[in-house]
């Protein structure tokens, strides 16, 4: 099922615990399909370069078996992590904040991938920006 024109439902429920059912409730589905269209958003700041996507919707049995908290937007089809082949995260991240595009948190996760999310419905973004590596969180400078 294609939710936008670059992004597809299996590629923001990819999980490599394939055992585990990752099949988003309605609602999620409804988060899904507006974090695609924003991903498009995403896609064209960047110059239309390839948004790889690592991790979208997370069931509670998939975010669990990753080890991440209950809190996670991804539980709910709003965030996404992903990598832009030909650019660095780092680089992604200051794309991002320089395109000013309404994401409610964006993530520099341990240099290694990007992480950004749209509000739940009705709510306004934050704009969040920040790192997280081995040290911890800290604010994206």
């Amino acid at each position: 099922m294609k939710l936008s024109d670059h992004f597809s439902l299996a590629e923001l429920t990819v999980t490599n615990h394939r055992t585990l059912d990752n099949t988003p409730d309605a609602a999620a589905l409804a988060n899904l399909k507006r974090l695609a269209l924003f991903l498009e958003e995403v896609k064209d700041r960047l110059g239309g370069r390839a948004v790889m996507i690592s991790s979208g919707y997370r069931s509670k049995a998939v975010n669990d078996a990753v080890g991440s908290k209950d809190t996670s937007q991804h539980r709910i089809g709003c965030a996404a992590d992903f990598r832009v082949p030909g650019m660095t995260p780092r680089q992604v991240v200051e794309a991002c904040i320089a395109a000013k595009l309404a994401y409610d948190q964006i993530i520099l996760e341990f240099d290694s991938w990007t992480h950004i999310s749209i509000p739940n419905t009705g709510a306004k973004p934050r704009g969040s920006k920040l790192i997280i590596d081995k040290t911890g969180f800290r604010p994206f400078k």
